[in-house]
Parts: C-alpha cells; structure tokens; sequence
C-alpha cells in the first residue's frame, strides 16, 4: 500500500476523532463506519496485513475520546489502563467496524 493512501485515510479518521468534539461515541463511530466500509470494500484484496495497525489507531483515537470525556489525565488512549478500561469488545459492542473481523468474514465465505 502507498504510504499517501494510508496517510490519506488516517487524516480522515483524525478529522473525524478530535479529543475536543462533544459529540457522544455512537455518534462518532457513526461517522467512522462508512470511511472504514468504503476504504476496505477497496483495499480488501490487497492489504490485509495493514489492518490490525489501522484497527488499533482507530480504537486508540476513540480511548483518547473516552479519556477525555472521563476527565481523566493524559491525552493518547493507549495505556494499558486505557485498554483494560475499554477493551477492543467494548467498542464491537458499540458497533465499531473492524477491518480485521470483516476480512475474517469476507475469506469464510469464498
């Protein structure tokens, strides 16, 4: 993958991830989900080993989220108490898309 792609992409969940938005996280993952869908409906041939990294920028962005609406300190989401606080299934059960579980899916079903 180009690194301007995956630059691409990731100012596009910046954009939409800022720490200073009051928006609530179904909000926020509401507008995160059609990025995610499009961006691996075109790469999921391809780059499947970019997903676990991309994954987890998406879920340390929304800790950071998290974090801060907590008012607790530290800005970047990705401690351990942060992981243990919000695992990864705390955010499927939010209905977070994941690009590793939908290429999981897509491969079972050829």
């Amino acid at each position: 993958m180009r690194k301007k792609s995956r630059n691409a992409l990731k100012d596009k969940i910046r954009a939409r991830t800022r720490r200073n938005r009051g928006d609530s996280l179904a909000c926020i993952i509401a507008e995160l989900n059609p990025v995610l869908k499009g961006w691996f409906g075109y790469f999921k041939h391809a780059y499947r080993t970019e997903f676990p990294s991309i994954d987890g920028f998406v879920r340390r962005r929304l800790r950071a989220i998290l974090r801060r609406h907590a008012h607790r300190e530290g800005r970047l989401g990705h401690s351990q108490q942060d992981h243990q606080r919000w695992p990864n299934a705390f955010f499927a059960a939010q209905g977070l898309f994941t690009l590793t579980t939908a290429h999981a899916q897509a491969s079972q079903s050829r």
